[in-house]
């Protein structure tokens, strides 16, 4: 914050501007969580010790009909909210945005903006009371990426922006945005600093429980992109190849009903699809996982910016005309980085293959991002801005993987005890049963061929599950019985696991779990957690 405040100063100071003193990042961080039964969660040993669900077959409904998205919050959740809101103010947490989310069982709160570094511990503040408090009223708080397989997981979207100490935002267009010069400077110091510095932002939002998260379609793909929205990106476009602006004042939204009355029409769509979008005044980063610190993101972030702006600050500085001098840094900037404007569908195949075509980043897994630590590049960013030192950047590497690793070996190890300790022994117990009933009905002289077929399914999937779950045992004594001293080497093994071992016996635990009986399984089901508040 440091280190843009200066930048940012010294590129206000060369257009002219001698009041503003400082220059803070502001931010608004929206927390995604889901709640679940207290006794149901403790029955559960994944829940309490990994934070996500490990197997669980997909209930018959979802969230198809996005009924829990608008519908009203239950009694029971309304009381933890009150609660909640009543203790984070006790702590002076301002939080007043709180409503259902997409998914069975999900809700959200945003709390109100601050300067960064509060603003980040006011999250870690809203996580730590969210636990506690639910706890007081029978419920579990799950801030995992990715509690349920099948249905949207949880974000922390980081609304970035840009404020001076007399309380004018940066990045909100005094008039029409294309006569407004400081804006489009700042605007295009934040697009110019994500292309620059790419594989930092994607390894801020990186975490094991994001892997399950990005790319769905409650969350935009790990590639990083930046939506401007159509009006802007033309003004631009008009800047970089000097011509006239194109861009008319957005008219007003007719609904032909008279008693309505004339509201103006939205140059931009808020495009969900996106990693980082303008949104008129700020910027929003939704690639941040639940579980995360919004801090790394933020130092990210903040740095990144520093340096395109101390660049600005260098060339404005030196020029007689700074008003010629900044419209060609706006078009040069353009010219440089559009390739990291997209203001279309993130989730369309169409993309991957233009975002490839273009060279943007998009590591798929958090052990992809995770090297951007080590790279000259941003070790040297981190440098000059003063951020981080070397040392800081490779022990920050060698910690996140370290704790990818320890990650991902808890819930492998997690995953072979609930199966051996728990599901078979249920198999087996509920394969007995329906023998003992065959038997007796062929004893009667009344077999049905259905009972004769189920016997043969259940029979082959417990074979199934107890072959896959050999292999996950195999899987990781292999890891485990190896020594690389190179880490990542380590998590590119576990990660390969999670992807193959892990991804088969979930699904014949999964198809195991159709066959049997509510009463015979022996944990809470998806049905049972999801819609029981």
């Amino acid at each position: 914050m440091q280190a843009l405040n200066k930048q940012a100063v010294r590129v206000l100071r060369a257009m002219g501007d001698k009041e503003t003193r400082s220059v803070i990042a502001t931010v608004g961080a929206e927390q995604e969580y889901f709640l679940v039964d207290k006794n149901m969660y403790d029955r559960r040993l994944d829940l309490k010790v990994c934070g996500r669900t490990l197997i669980g077959a997909k209930p018959p409904k979802g969230q198809e009909l996005e009924d829990h998205y608008y519908g009203a919050i239950s009694e029971r959740v309304r009381a933890f909210m009150r609660e909640l809101d009543f203790e984070l103010w006790r702590l002076g947490v301002p939080a007043k945005t709180e409503h259902n989310e997409a998914a069975p069982g999900q809700y959200e709160l945003a709390n109100v903006y601050a300067t960064a570094n509060i603003a980040c511990d006011h999250n870690q503040l809203t996580m730590e009371l969210m636990q506690k408090v639910a706890a007081r009223h029978g419920l579990a708080c799950l801030l995992h990426e990715k509690p349920f397989a099948g249905i949207n997981g949880s974000g922390k979207h980081d609304n970035w922006g840009l404020s001076t100490n007399t309380g004018k935002n940066l990045l909100s267009p005094s008039g029409a945005p294309q006569d407004d010069v400081q804006f489009l400077l700042f605007l295009s110091s934040v697009y110019a600093a994500v292309d620059d510095y790419a594989d930092l932002l994607r390894l801020s939002a990186s975490c094991p429980g994001n892997d399950y998260r990005l790319g769905g379609s409650e969350a935009p793909p790990p590639i990083i992109s930046v939506f401007l929205g159509n009006a802007l990106h033309r003004t631009l476009h008009c800047i970089a190849h000097d011509k006239a602006s194109d861009v008319s004042e957005a008219g007003p939204l007719l609904t032909g009903v008279d008693t309505l009355p004339l509201f103006k029409l939205d140059d931009n769509d808020r495009n969900r699809t996106s990693p980082f979008a303008f949104t008129g005044n700020k910027f929003e980063f939704r690639m941040v996982g639940s579980s995360q610190s919004i801090g790394l993101a933020g130092a990210v972030l903040n740095a990144a910016v520093a340096d395109v702006l101390s660049r600005f600050a260098d060339t404005l500085e030196a020029a007689k005309d700074k008003r010629a001098a900044a419209l060609e840094l706006i078009a040069d900037t353009y010219r440089t980085h559009k390739r990291i404007i997209f203001n279309g569908n993130n989730y369309s195949a169409e993309w991957r293959a233009e975002a490839e075509a273009r060279g943007l980043c998009g590591a798929a897994s958090t052990v992809e991002a995770i090297p951007a630590f080590l790279r000259q590049k941003n070790i040297a960013l981190f440098t000059r801005t003063g951020v981080f030192t070397p040392e800081e950047c490779h022990s920050r590497y060698e910690i996140m993987l370290e704790h990818y690793r320890k990650t991902v070996r808890i819930e492998i190890n997690t995953m072979i005890e609930i199966v051996a300790r728990q599901i078979l022994p249920a198999a087996y117990a509920y394969l007995k049963t329906l023998s003992e009933t065959a038997n007796a009905a062929k004893a009667a002289g009344c077999l049905p061929k259905s009972l004769g077929e189920k016997l043969a399914c259940l029979s082959g999937a417990i074979d199934n599950a107890s072959d896959n779950l050999t292999a996950l045992q195999d899987a990781l004594a292999s890891v485990s019985g190896s020594f690389d001293p190179d880490e990542l080497i380590t998590a590119q093994s576990y990660h390969s696991i999670t992807q193959n071992e892990m991804a088969r016996l979930r699904l014949s635990v999964d198809t195991l779990e159709g066959l049997m009986s509510d009463e015979a399984w022996p944990i809470p089901n998806y049905n049972e957690m999801l819609f029981a508040l």
